[in-house]
């Protein structure tokens, strides 16, 4: 079923990757200690948040650009699939090694070479985690934007692979924003470095763009320059609860009169409410159909009255019991809530379907309706949560992974999700990517010329098709 079409059309001999042969190159590049080929050790690198399972035949900790590339010159050689692995925490299986072959796992490239305050950018390997870089950032003043609900397990290099989203996105974007240049390993095993230091950059075509959310389909991604912004000076986030997701959605709009972007705005609906209280008791309120979550940051004069101004629009837009944090404590908790949902939902089944569709936040509200209407038609359970700010709703279907037919009703339910999502002028993933989750739906969103080429673009990168085969175009 997941056969690649790239090793199909080569028409040449593969190797496998525990021929014994491959085995020892590859241990000659890394060192012993550093190639994983026993079975229960590769097998947590054959999933990822979906929990299907592919595992590879072995697992390589490469810790220079000069492996990634020896690594890759054998791989092209002997042709045999490589799949490269941050913290194997995406949702479509774009770290998974569904062909076999080789996992090339990032984890001893996890140094941060520089961060320049005066330049406002910071250097670092792919293997470090998100939440690693923005702490070193805040001890220098700084802030690396980007802001994953995986922040602290999530690396650099698969956030930028998968173009990764956040909770900051309405008002800072999403990876690709942020990312300045980058150094990356071609299948060929070539070393090539796109953009640089500098904002602005416009000598040749925009690689470093193509390289975010390419999935590792196109290279491997060695060292990253990324964009930092000044820290600022306060942050405030008012939480409010409403009798509807459709009435907490419309107030997503209701600010731009006012000239306020806000920094993040998130909804959660009463399954979501009800899944987190029952498991951490955070004191949510029974009443509520919805939650609101809306920050805002600068100067502390700007975020008070910003902060202000946030409560009278939702006190005038249908929002009850609202909340204003008066510390970074108590803002933290609020927080703790939205990232507490995704694993909370296993309280309704054992099989959790998270799907990442995106429209024109406008739109939103009757999407989410839609959503809603989609589930009651299958007789499937559906919870939506997610970045409304930026019209990226997270929509779950959570059945009994055992019940067939309640896992085939989700399956339609997640069909007819995308088309909607389209039809509202939006598209089938906003930060989980494609993946060989998602491959079947991909026409969905990109026609056929567009489609190929980017079939021609991972064939001039990777002409034999050995980097992460089996993802999107199968």
């Amino acid at each position: 079923m997941f056969e690649s079409i790239h090793f199909r059309s080569v028409g040449r001999k593969t190797t496998s990757a525990s021929d014994p042969a491959v085995i020892e190159s590859l241990r000659a590049i890394v060192g012993a200690d550093n190639v994983v080929i026993d079975p229960e050790r590769v097998e947590p690198y054959g999933a990822d948040a979906v929990k299907e399972k592919f595992p590879p035949e072995a697992v390589v900790f490469p810790a220079t650009t000069a492996e990634v590339s020896a690594i890759l010159r054998l791989a092209n050689e002997r042709l045999f699939p490589v799949t490269a692995r941050g913290g194997g925490v995406g949702y479509t299986g774009g770290a998974v090694p569904i062909d076999g072959g080789i996992v090339v796992g990032t984890d001893r490239m996890n140094k941060i070479i520089e961060i320049n305050v005066d330049d406002l950018y910071a250097v670092c390997q792919p293997g470090i985690t998100t939440f690693t870089l923005q702490k070193a950032a805040e001890e220098k003043g700084l802030m690396f934007a980007p802001d994953p609900a995986s922040y602290k397990d999530s690396f650099i290099g698969g956030n930028i692979a998968e173009n990764a989203g956040g909770m900051r996105t309405p008002k800072y974007g999403v990876t690709k924003h942020h990312v300045l240049g980058l150094e990356v390993v071609t299948a060929a095993g070539n070393i090539i470095r796109t953009g640089g230091k500098t904002v602005k950059n416009v000598v040749g075509f925009d690689l470093t763009g193509l390289m975010c959310g390419s999935e590792g389909m196109l290279g491997i991604i060695t060292e990253a320059t990324l964009k930092l912004l000044p820290m600022p000076e306060a942050t405030s986030t008012v939480r409010a609860n409403f009798r509807s997701m459709e009435s907490a959605c419309k107030v997503l709009t209701k600010f731009t009169p006012y000239g306020l972007l806000p920094m993040a705005m998130e909804v959660i609906d009463k399954f979501c409410v009800a899944a987190v209280e029952e498991n951490y008791a955070f004191g949510l309120s029974k009443d509520a159909e919805a939650i609101l979550l809306v920050a805002v940051d600068g100067s502390r004069e700007e975020v008070g009255k910003n902060a202000e101004l946030i409560e009278r629009v939702i006190a005038e837009n249908g929002g009850f019991d609202i909340i204003r944090a008066r510390s970074s404590e108590e803002e933290d908790k609020l927080w703790d809530v939205r990232r507490a949902i995704s694993p909370s939902l296993m309280k309704y089944g054992t099989l959790k379907i998270n799907e990442d569709v995106v429209v024109p936040r406008s739109r939103v509200p009757e999407l989410v309706a839609r959503i809603e209407e989609i589930g009651r038609k299958h007789d499937t359970f559906v919870a939506n949560f997610g970045h409304a700010g930026d019209g990226n709703i997270h929509v779950n279907f959570v059945v009994d992974r055992e019940d067939r037919s309640a896992v085939a009703r989700a399956r339609e339910c997640v069909s007819e999700v995308f088309r909607l999502s389209v039809d509202l002028g939006g598209t089938i993933s906003g930060e989980h990517g494609i993946g060989y989750v998602k491959a079947a739906y991909l026409d969905y969103a990109v026609d056929r010329p567009t489609l190929d080429i980017m079939k021609g673009i991972k064939t001039v990168f990777d002409p034999n098709g050995i980097l992460n085969p089996g993802k999107m175009f199968d």
